[in-house]
C-alpha cells in the first residue's frame, strides 16, 4: 500500500516479489471472483477484462519509477501503449504474475517500461507503456 497510490477496487498489484528500483520489478495479482468486474464481465463466463491486465501491468511499472530517489514527487499515468497483445483468457483462480523493465526515462517527466504478464509461465499479455508525470 505503500508504494502505489491506488486502494481498492483499483488496486491490482497483490504483491511484490522482485524489485530494482529504476531497472525493473515482478509481482503477483491473485484474480479472484469476489472481484468486482466479475458481476458484469461476465455471469456465465467469468473474464478478466484486457484493460484490466494492463492496467496491472502499469501498477508494477509504477513500482520501478516511484521508488527512484532522484525522481520529483507526482502522480505518473498513462501516456500510451504499444504493442499490446492478449495471448489467452485471465480467469478466477488464476495468478498473474507480472515483469517489467524500464526500458527508458527522459528528463524525470517521461518513461516507457516493457510489460509482460504470466499466467502458470504461459505469456497471457505483453507491451510496451508509456507514462508521464503530472504535478
Amino acid at each position: 500500500m505503500g508504494l502505489l497510490p491506488h486502494r481498492y477496487p483499483f488496486a491490482l498489484v497483490d504483491c511484490v516479489i522482485e524489485h530494482e528500483p529504476g531497472k525493473r520489478a515482478v509481482a503477483l495479482k491473485n484474480v479472484t471472483l469476489n472481484e468486482p468486474q466479475f458481476q458484469g464481465h461476465f455471469p456465465d463466463r467469468p473474464l478478466m477484462p484486457g484493460v484490466l491486465i494492463v492496467e496491472a501491468m502499469a501498477q508494477v511499472g509504477g513500482i520501478i519509477v516511484t521508488q527512484m530517489p532522484d525522481l520529483p514527487k507526482g502522480l505518473f499515468v498513462f501516456a500510451g501503449i504499444d504493442g499490446v497483445r492478449f495471448r489467452r483468457p485471465v480467469v478466477p483462480g488464476d495468478q498473474l504474475k507480472i515483469y517489467c523493465e524500464l526500458i527508458s526515462l527522459k528528463r524525470k517527466r517521461f518513461g516507457k517500461i516493457h510489460a509482460e504478464a504470466k499466467v502458470d509461465d504461459q505469456l497471457v499479455c505483453s507491451g510496451d507503456l508509456m507514462f508521464s508525470l503530472v504535478d
